[in-house]
C-alpha cells in the first residue's frame, strides 16, 4: 500500500469510529427509551411516561441546527480537524451526564433535568458532526472515488446501531429485566463513555484534507458569515434539507424506534428484535459503500432515485404485512428488505449534500440544510410514530410519515445539482 493510500485510510477510519461513538449514545437512548422512561420521568401510565422520554429523545434536535451551524462555522473557520476533536469531547461530557445521573426516586425533578441538558449538548455535539465528518471524508477522497469516502460516514453509523443493539441485547440476556431495569441499562452509556478518549487519540492524529487547505489559502477577504453563507446559498441548502428527510425519518422509524415498536406494538421478544435488527443493520452497512461506489460510476442522481423508488414502494406493504402476523420471521424478511434500501439510498447521499457546496463553505451549508432536516423529521419521529398508532388505531401508522419524507426526497433528487460526470474507466472500490 502506498503512502498516500495508507493516510487516505487512516483518515476513513478516524471519521468513522468518531462517527460510530458520537451516534452510539443517541442509538442506545432509542433503544432504553421506555426503561429511562420509568426512572426518570414517572407519569401516570406508561404511555405517558414513554412519551416524555421520547419528547426528550426529540429535544436534543434542537439543539442540533444551533451545533451545526456554530460547529460548522468553526471547522470552515478553524479546519475538519479542530472541529472533529471539539465534537467527540462534548459527546463524551454527555454520555457521562447519562451514565451516571441519580434517578427521579433520588432528586426528584432535578433527575430528568439533567437528562435534558445531556440530551441537549449530545444534540450541539452531533448537529456539528455530520457536516464536519462528511466535509472531510470527501475533501480527502481522490477525485474518481467520491461517492465511495462519503459514504463511509454512514457507515460508522450503522456501527453505532450494531454496537448499540448489540450491548442492549447482551446486557439484556445476562441481567435480565429486574436488575435491567434497576441499574443494568447505565452499562451501555457507560461502556460508550470508555470510548470516548480511543476516539479523541484517533482525531488527534489526523491530517487537514488538502483540498480544504488549497481552498483557504486562495481564499480572500474576510470569511463568509452564516448569513452569507444562508443567503447564497439557499438552493443548496433547500436541496439538502430535501433529501436527508427520507434518510433521517428512516434512520428514526425504521432503525432506531424498531426495537421498541415491534415488543411494545407486536408483542416481539425484545432479545429477539435486537438479534434481527443486528442482523439487517449488518447487511445495510455493507450496501452502503457498494452504493457510493455504484454513484461514482452512475452519477448521484440515478442511484438515489432508483433506491428511494424502492423503498417508497416497499414501505407500506411490508408494515401491514407484518403487522397481519406478528412474527420474527417476518420482522426479519421486513427488515433486511428495507435496511437494502436504506443503505442504498445512503450510500450516495453524504457526497451528494457535500456537493450542493463550494469548498469554503461546505461544513456550514451542510450543518444548516442537514440539522434542519433532522429537527423537523427526524427528532421527534419516535414520538409521531408512537403517537400515529395510538391515534390512528394501527400498527402500520409509522408508514404514513416515511411515505411523507420520501415524496420530499423525490423531489428534492429531481432538482439538486449533479455535478458529478462519471468517469468512463472504473475506479477500483478500494480504499
Amino acid at each position: 500500500m502506498t503512502t498516500s493510500n495508507t493516510s487516505r485510510l487512516r483518515q476513513v477510519t478516524a471519521a468513522v469510529i468518531g462517527n460510530a461513538l458520537e451516534w452510539y449514545d443517541f442509538i442506545v437512548y432509542g433503544f432504553l427509551a421506555s426503561i429511562i422512561a420509568a426512572q426518570f420521568f414517572p407519569g401516570a401510565d406508561d404511555y405517558s411516561s414513554l412519551l416524555m422520554a421520547l419528547a426528550t429523545f426529540g429535544v436534543g434536535f434542537f439543539m442540533r441546527p444551533v451545533g451545526g451551524v456554530l460547529l460548522g462555522l468553526y471547522a470552515d473557520h478553524k479546519g475538519r480537524k479542530a472541529a472533529m476533536q471539539l465534537i467527540i469531547a462534548l459527546m463524551s461530557v454527555a454520555i457521562a451526564m447519562i451514565s451516571f445521573a441519580p434517578p427521579y426516586a433520588a432528586i426528584g425533578v432535578g433527575a430528568p433535568l439533567l437528562i435534558v441538558v445531556a440530551r441537549m449538548l449530545q444534540g450541539f455535539a452531533t448537529g456539528g458532526e455530520y457536516a464536519s465528518a462528511t466535509a472531510f471524508l470527501v475533501e480527502s477522497a481522490p477525485a474518481e472515488q467520491k461517492g465511495l469516502y462519503g459514504s463511509w460516514q454512514l457507515v460508522g453509523q450503522c456501527l453505532a446501531v450494531f454496537a448499540g443493539a448489540g450491548m442492549v441485547a447482551l446486557v439484556t440476556y445476562l441481567l435480565g429485566s429486574d436488575r435491567l431495569q434497576a441499574w443494568g441499562w447505565r452499562i451501555p452509556f457507560v461502556v460508550g463513555l470508555l470510548i470516548g478518549p480511543v476516539g479523541l487519540w484517533i482525531r488527534r492524529y489526523m491530517d487537514e484534507p488538502e483540498a480544504f487547505v488549497e481552498a483557504l489559502n486562495r481564499q480572500a477577504g474576510p470569511k463568509p458569515s452564516l448569513w452569507q453563507v444562508v443567503r447564497e446559498q439557499r438552493r443548496g441548502i433547500l436541496t439538502c434539507l430535501g433529501l436527508t428527510s427520507v434518510g433521517t425519518v428512516a434512520f428514526y422509524v425504521v432503525l432506531v424506534n424498531m426495537p421498541q415498536f415491534a415488543h411494545k406494538q407486536l408483542g416481539l421478544p425484545l432479545d429477539a428484535v435486537l438479534s434481527v435488527q443486528m442482523l439487517a443493520v449488518a447487511v445495510m452497512a455493507l450496501v452502503i459503500p457498494l452504493a457510493g461506489a455504484l454513484s461514482d460510476h452512475l452519477g448521484r442522481r440515478p442511484v438515489l432515485l432508483g433506491f428511494t423508488l424502492l423503498f417508497s414502494v416497499m414501505v407500506y406493504p411490508l408494515f401491514a404485512w407484518v403487522a397481519a402476523a406478528p412474527s420474527i420471521e417476518r420482522l426479519l424478511i421486513m427488515q433486511l428488505l428495507l435496511c437494502s434500501a436504506i443503505g442504498g439510498i445512503f450510500g450516495p447521499s453524504p457526497t451528494t449534500l457535500a456537493e450542493q457546496f463550494p469548498i469554503e463553505v461546505r461544513s456550514t451549508g451542510v450543518a444548516v440544510g442537514y440539522n434542519m432536516a433532522a429537527m423537523l423529521f427526524g427528532g421527534f419521529a419516535p414520538l409521531i410514530a408512537t403517537w400515529l398508532t395510538k391515534v390512528l388505531q394501527t400498527p402500520v401508522a409509522p408508514a404514513f410519515y416515511v411515505l411523507g419524507a420520501c415524496a420530499l426526497a423525490l423531489l428534492s433528487i429531481l432538482c439538486m445539482r449533479d455535478p458529478y460526470v462519471p468517469k468512463k474507466a472504473a475506479a477500483p472500490l478500494m480504499v
